[in-house]
This record gives structure tokens, sequence and C-alpha cells, in this order.
């Protein structure tokens, strides 16, 4: 497999103040990496920093041949990034299907799977489907949801970043939140990283998990062995879940 996004010697924040110190992190071509950690530990600064919306201090990223750290966050997008924040940033004055058709951008040569387009996003989810004519004010905080991830789908991204996707939904939201994950990365083969507060459900459907701990990198292997590890997992995380 060729690796698809390397991340070196990361140091990045908000102004002068350092989140993140010395990062080191890779990901294959088709892999799933679950970002894991307490609160407060850097998880959502290194979303944020690949796509663009930190300082960076110093280290590099690289997206297969590209220098991601070079790029403003917009032309981030272009290169292949689809990020879906915890804010989830959807147009709310627009319909369900206006936001979806105003960021649609074609998928990249030699694309093995079938392009996202619209269409295959009400099929992932036929909620939206029923809801395609509805504002983003109109829908619930599941539906919002399932409306950003389709939006940063419609980009045709090389890697999906995934800051908290099922943070404060109902448990029925989180399965149908967690089979479409499963079926984008696991079956379809997009690549993404996904920080996640329930790490059980997230290492089950990763390929490697890396673990921040005050802004470093504590933990690099695959999820197999930490899930296979419940005291270890319980001693980085602070809590067995």
């Amino acid at each position: 497999m060729a690796e698809l996004l390397k991340v070196s010697d990361l140091s990045a924040g908000y102004g002068e103040a350092v989140v993140l110190h010395d990062v080191s992190l890779s990901l294959d071509e088709g892999q799933t990496l679950a970002l894991l950690g307490r609160n407060g530990t850097g998880k959502t600064t290194l979303i944020n920093t690949l796509a663009g919306a930190t300082r960076q201090h110093h280290g590099s990223i690289a997206l297969g041949s590209t220098a991601l750290h070079k790029l403003p966050s917009h032309e981030r997008a272009a290169a292949g990034i689809g990020w879906v924040p915890q804010e989830r940033n959807i147009f709310k004055s627009l319909s369900v299907h206006e936001n979806l058709t105003a960021v649609q951008r074609p998928a990249r040569a030699g694309r093995a799977s079938p392009p996202w387009t619209p269409a295959r996003v009400y099929e992932l989810f036929p909620r939206l489907a029923e809801r395609k004519s509805n504002l983003g004010t109109q829908l619930s905080g599941g539906e919002q949801q399932m409306l950003a991830l389709g939006r940063a789908l419609v980009l045709n991204p090389t890697l999906l970043l995934l800051d908290e996707p099922c943070e404060g939904l109902a448990p029925i939201i989180v399965q149908e939140l967690l089979r479409a994950i499963r079926r984008i990365t696991r079956d379809e083969g997009l690549s993404a990283i996904i920080v996640e507060q329930h790490p059980q459900a997230i290492l089950a459907i990763s390929d490697a998990a890396a673990v921040l701990d005050h802004g470093t990198v504590v933990y690099a292997g695959t999820a197999h062995s930490l899930q296979a590890q419940p005291e270890l997992l319980n001693k980085l995380l602070g809590v067995a879940r």
C-alpha cells in the first residue's frame, strides 16, 4: 500500500499558543486511523491543522506528493481533504440539496469506486432524501451531521477528516452513522482520520490508531492491537469504555 499522509515533526496551535508538539504519524491509502485521547489533548487541533485552520509553527504535512502545510485551507480541500468539523458548518439558509450541489466536485482520475454525488449521498442516508428540500435550520442534529458528512463526500476527497461525528447524538443515529462510515471506509476504501470519544466503536472499524496526550503522540500502532489491550487503552485514555 502506498503512503497517503505523512505528518512530520508538526507543532501547531492558535496564535502564539502551541498545542501540538512534534507530532509525527502516517497513513496508507485506503486505511482508517482512530485518533484518540482525553479531552483537551490536541485531537481537534490536529484535525484542524490538517485542514489548515490553525497556526503551524514548524513541521510538514504531505498528502501524497502535495505539501499541504504550504496551502491555505480552501486549497487543501481542492488537494483532496474532506473535513467534517465538530461545528458541522452546513449552510443553514440553504436546502439539503443546495448544500450538496454547492460544494460538489468531480472525482479524481484513477478512482476505483464510483464518485460521490448527491444521489449517492441520498442512498447512503435516506433521511436526507426525504428532506432534500428542507433548510439546514429544519434538520435535527443527527440529520445535520449526515448532511455535513455528505457535503464532505461530494468533494470526492482522498482523505476524510471526521471530528467527533457521533457527539451528542441519539444511540440509533450513532449506529446509523457508524454503519455509513464503515461503508465509506472499509467497503469503498476511502482513507479517513476519525476523532471519537467512544474508542471501542471506532477502533472496530479502523486499521490504525494513535493516542495523543498533552499534544504529543503517546501511542501509534494497529487498531486491533490497541483494542485487544483494554488495560493499555484504559491507561492511555483514563477510562475504560
